[in-house]
């Protein structure tokens, strides 16, 4: 009996016991890079949302007038910095 528990403790001191591994994976909004154009008469609302520590990347987020659906914008864009600086006039953008 005592041979058995000094077995298995030996066993547990030499394994590698680690709880279960998490993911690094963000939890990101958008999960492509997002358009690169969308038509400015068709957004209701832009939302800026900053680097956080649940995403390393910024995201922009239009929701649409017509049928109140949202679409990732990619940042990089041409077109999308511009369309941020339009709203900005407009006053219908939230920076998150």
């Amino acid at each position: 009996m005592k041979t058995i528990a000094t077995f298995i403790l030996i066993c547990l001191l030499v394994a590698d016991i680690k709880g279960q591994a998490r993911h690094t994976r963000g939890r990101c909004l958008c999960g492509d890079s997002g358009l690169k154009v969308i038509r400015v008469n068709r957004v209701e609302k832009v939302e800026i949302l900053s680097p956080s520590p649940s995403c390393d990347k910024q995201e922009i987020i239009v929701t649409l007038k017509d049928t109140m659906e949202q679409k990732c914008l990619n940042p990089e864009s041409g077109f999308v910095q511009n369309l941020i600086k339009k709203m900005q006039k407009r006053s219908v953008y939230v920076y998150l």
